[in-house]
């Protein structure tokens, strides 16, 4: 989903900002007293004219004057551009960096409670002040709980964001067994929905309310898809879990979170890649705020 629009977007604010600051400092100045010099020596061949050529002319004198005046301060067009843009810039890369930042579903594998093509809004300070581009954790706020649905960056690849949810935070020991969750030792309670038809598989999906610390949220299961985790990679602290036909089982370190997706045969997540450290979390998402294909999927995300 990301790419490094964050460090263009803070290359582009400092560099506007910059432009905008020696203008307003200096150049801005220097534009003021070109003006006043060259007004002062149009003022001076004005009054060099004869008292009754000047008061023929006076009007024009006016405005050529008005207008070497205008021309003299006015900013040329690149910084104007630039500068004008700093503002706006900056407002924004406040806000996308701080507070929220807008993201767009490209796979299923949180289906149902996710789309392909939801838009949605992440809370970036739910889980801290973190410094932008670094991702640095400056000011601890929250911490993930189990059954949040969260945004972070690929263990594998940075550059990549994902969504999944929180089924397991530092301590915990998560058992997946026959496509049903244990979390330190206690089985999670399912219960029975309608079917659920996958569009983009075209086929029938078995549809479960999961309650997971209390969160209840549908998950989806397909009856050809096989329990087992096939070719689990060679992810760090890939001793912590251990892999058999039925599942798996994994106690999850600290300082890191184990993802699942809520479309659970159809996910790649840390089943496969591993734990998510605590640096890797961009915040968590809360809203759905636009689907031009599912118009009555915005809403609160559970």
């Amino acid at each position: 989903m990301l790419n490094n629009l964050p460090a263009m977007l803070l290359v582009a604010t400092c560099l506007c900002g910059l432009i905008w600051t020696v203008d307003r400092f200096y150049l801005a100045r220097q534009r003021r007293v070109l003006a006043e010099r060259e007004l002062a020596r149009f003022d001076a061949r004005a009054e060099s004219v004869s008292a009754a050529v000047l008061a023929q002319q006076r009007g024009e004198l006016a405005q050529q004057r008005s207008a070497l005046a205008g021309s003299l301060r006015k900013q040329p067009a690149w910084i104007e551009y630039t500068g004008g843009m700093f503002p706006l810039l900056a407002m924004l890369f406040v806000l996308r960096s701080f507070l929220f930042e807008p993201f767009n579903i490209p796979s299923g594998s949180m289906t149902p409670t996710l789309l392909i093509g939801d838009f949605i809004l992440v809370n970036k300070f739910a889980y801290g002040i973190r410094l932008p581009v670094l991702n640095r954790k400056v000011f601890a706020i929250g911490a993930p709980q189990r059954g949040d649905v969260m945004v972070f960056r690929h263990p594998e690849d940075p550059q990549t964001d994902l969504i999944k949810r929180v089924v397991g935070v530092p301590g915990d020991h998560i058992v997946y067994r026959a496509k049903r969750l244990t979390v330190n030792g206690q089985p999670l309670a399912y219960q029975g929905e309608p079917d659920y038809l996958d569009t983009d598989t075209l086929k029938i999906a078995r549809q479960l309310t999961e309650n997971l610390n209390g969160v209840r949220h549908p998950v989806l299961e397909f009856a050809d898809y096989p329990s087992a985790v096939s070719d689990p990679h060679n992810f760090p602290d890939r001793a912590q879990c251990s892999y058999d036909a039925q599942g798996f089982a994994c106690s999850v370190p600290e300082g890191e979170y184990f993802m699942m997706g809520d479309n659970r045969d159809r996910s790649s997540d840390s089943r496969y890649w591993g734990f998510v450290p605590d640096q890797n979390i961009v915040g968590k998402a809360v809203l759905v705020w636009m689907n031009l294909h599912h118009v009555s999927h915005v809403g609160m995300i559970d």
